[in-house]
């Protein structure tokens, strides 16, 4: 059920992206044939009057058709009301809209959460959780007798005390000692333990010893005491979320190499959104958010494919007087198209060979 919740969410901010799409085309009376719920063979149609309502096979996405290049479609290519026969701007608002729609979506999620759950407030304790080590026997952590809930209070001598910066102290001392053998102190369950690790080097010339890290806290919700609170809660914490993944892209962007290995597809996703919903489905509303938020900064980006790529070729028009042509545009789409199914392709493939059950597949 978890895993279904994961997926239900990624796929309702598909479909309210795509809607976004299709609304600002509609109000400007601009025809749309085809709503999609991902891509491929169809599994389920409904032809409405002007629209046919699809869910495909594949769910990396969605898009919205327009009858323009439809070679069976009965309107007249002069038409004004096709896309392509529409100014410059009505054309960028329905292109934009899909971005807008997530922004908007994302910030009525985290009001939502404001007013229904409660925003987190952490109580924290000494040390750091370790939730998960890494199914590889040859791990830096297994060799340790490092166990999943193990709490490492200490770490190369220093407290690890109760406080936010604790996972960040770890995480250093980690990974600026590659080969090198540190001490820890772990509590378990009700017992004190004195381990040492030695973190592997990793390509990026990082220690790493093959755990996953959590802050060791206590987690209370509060929620807002009036609608406007709500509100202004939700606000803050959007811009919040906005701000750190607009940095979190430049990382990418001008770290590339050390960053790139952080980069998730559906499948590693839908694995964090199913832990979430395990562990505390109210945080889905936070998790929906955040992820609304990446779609809409992600189509924005001028990639060819992306909606930020169309908006380019828009405003290139718009310098230009006339559109680039049209052999122009369909290569350079298409190949970008190409390009990101590769990329979605390589990172579920990856993802789906990191699941532990898929580890567990390879060990002796």
């Amino acid at each position: 059920m978890s895993v279904l919740a994961a997926i239900a969410v990624l796929a309702l901010l598909i479909v309210v992206h795509e809607l976004g799409h299709f609304t600002a085309a509609r109000a400007q009376g601009i025809h749309v044939n085809r709503f999609s719920l991902g891509f491929g063979p169809v599994l389920w149609k409904y032809q409405g009057p002007e629209t046919e309502y699809a869910i495909r096979a594949f769910p990396l996405g969605g898009f919205v058709g327009f009858p323009d290049d439809d070679p069976e479609s009965e309107i007249p290519p002069e038409d004004p009301n096709l896309l392509r026969n529409r100014p410059v701007l009505d054309r960028a608002i329905v292109i934009s809209a899909g971005v807008i729609a997530n922004l908007i979506f994302a910030y009525f999620l985290l009001v939502g959460q404001v007013a229904a759950v409660g925003t987190p407030e952490f109580n924290y304790q000494p040390g750091v959780i370790v939730p998960k080590v890494a199914a590889e026997v040859s791990s830096a952590a297994t060799k340790a007798g490092i166990k999943s809930g193990d709490i490492v209070l200490s770490v190369n001598n220093r407290e690890l005390g109760a406080s936010k910066q604790a996972i960040q102290i770890l995480m250093e001392e980690i990974q600026t000692h590659p080969n090198e053998a540190l001490p820890l102190t772990v509590q378990r369950g009700d017992e004190t333990l004195s381990l040492s690790v030695k973190p592997d080097l990793g390509p990026e010339g990082k220690g790493r010893i093959g755990v996953q890290l959590a802050q060791n806290a206590e987690v209370k919700r509060r929620r807002a005491s009036n609608i406007l609170e709500a509100f202004s809660t939700g606000a803050n914490e959007f811009q919040r979320i906005v701000v750190l993944t607009v940095q979190g892209f430049g990382q990418l962007i001008s770290n590339f190499g050390e960053t790139a290995e952080q980069v998730s597809g559906p499948v590693a996703i839908v694995a964090l959104g199913a832990n979430i919903a395990r562990s505390d489905a109210a945080s889905l509303f936070q998790f929906a958010a955040l992820i609304s938020v990446n779609l809409a900064i992600i189509n924005i980006l001028p990639l060819p494919a992306l909606d930020g790529g169309q908006l380019a070729f828009l405003a290139i028009e718009g310098l230009r007087g006339k559109p680039l042509p049209t052999k122009i545009q369909d290569g350079v789409m298409q190949t970008g198209l190409m390009l990101l199914l590769g990329l979605g392709i390589f990172l579920i493939i990856r993802d789906t060979v990191n699941l532990e059950p898929v580890q567990k597949l390879f060990q002796p």
